[in-house]
């Protein structure tokens, strides 16, 4: 199962909408005869890969993947029924597939006569489609709100334009992170003052492979010419004419975005925060004092916990990372 997760990771975030998934298959004597991942949507899945590369060894063979084998026809054929008509014998699986139309495959393998034990390794490899399950559950996409602040709690200064936060390394980190991202999310307040690009890039500056959607929300009018809405091979960009982050979220699901990371600014992540829309925390702190400015986020009806998952240290800045404690019940 192991190998099957290294190979579901392998496919990276390219085959957003669908899920990451890896499939090994396992002779009767215990040797791998066929590797085979889903590289993107409308491509083959991970089990007919696998079946195609072991050949005629996959008749009697063990079938290892990390996500329950789908029973639907799509772009492509039901797994459940490639596994069936290869003759496997077997399937562990780690993950259900919590999906109201491909869901439930492990049923239809049973009825044909194929073994099948799942929740082998789960957590892992439930991790590794977050978003994707997240989507799955809930209907919407996955929120991550990221932002940098001083010690004081300031994004910019006294001037309120555009203000170096955080150091070289923090903000290659940021840049890269987009592009595990589909769409990422700003103001058209931070798209003015900021005139940001969005852009995913590497430590030299260069694009990487995956853009993610740039999504400006507000009704303001706004300039062609703004950098977010330059295409040079840096993706596409969108306005969404709205304020109401559910409404938001429900365009983004309609465009199969699967995750978000909304960047700013604190109006966009108040409204977010105050709407329980928010599943992941990315809160870079920079030593310095500011003195004077905006601060990361605007009033709120109340206090909200955070549960702090990981703290990190890159460059000179630190990176808090959580969770919102849930709120609490009257």
């Amino acid at each position: 199962m192991r190998e099957a997760i290294a190979l579901a990771v392998s496919a990276g975030p390219t085959c957003s909408p669908n899920p990451r998934v890896g499939c090994v298959l396992v002779s009767p004597d215990g040797e791998i005869i066929g590797r085979g991942y889903h590289q993107g949507a409308g491509l083959p899945h991970a089990e007919v890969n696998a079946i195609a590369a072991a050949g005629d060894l996959a008749r009697g063979a063990t079938a290892v993947v990390t996500l329950e084998p789908c029973k639907h026809k799509g772009r492509t054929g039901p797994c459940t029924q490639a596994l069936i008509d290869a003759g496997i014998r077997q399937v562990v699986f780690a993950q259900a597939d919590p999906s109201a139309v491909a869901g439930g495959g492990s049923q239809l393998l049973t009825s044909a006569g194929v073994s099948v034990v799942g929740g082998v390794l789960a957590d892992e490899a439930t991790l590794i489609n977050r978003a994707w399950t997240h989507v799955q559950v809930t209907g919407r996409p996955f929120v991550t709100i990221k932002t940098a602040m001083s010690l004081d709690g300031r994004v910019a200064d006294a001037g309120g334009g555009p203000t170096a936060i955080t150091g070289a390394k923090t903000r290659t980190w940021v840049s890269q992170f987009r592009s595990g991202v589909d769409a990422v999310l700003v103001g058209t307040n931070t798209v003015v003052v900021d005139n940001p690009a969005l852009t995913a890039r590497d430590g030299i500056g260069a694009l990487l492979s995956n853009q993610p959607l740039r999504v400006v929300v507000g009704e303001r009018d706004l300039p062609t010419n703004l950098r977010v809405f330059a295409d040079a091979g840096s993706g596409r960009a969108i306005q969404i004419r709205e304020h109401d982050p559910a409404r938001i979220l429900g365009e983004l699901h309609d465009r199969q975005i699967q995750q978000v990371l909304i960047e700013g600014g604190p109006t966009i992540i108040s409204a977010f925060l105050q709407a329980g829309l928010v599943d992941e925390i990315l809160w870079f702190v920079a030593p310095q004092f500011l003195g004077a400015g905006p601060v990361a986020v605007q009033p709120l009806p109340g206090p909200r916990a955070v549960i702090v998952t990981a703290v990190e240290v890159i460059g000179n800045d630190v990176l808090i990372r959580g969770v919102l404690s849930p709120a609490p019940t009257t």
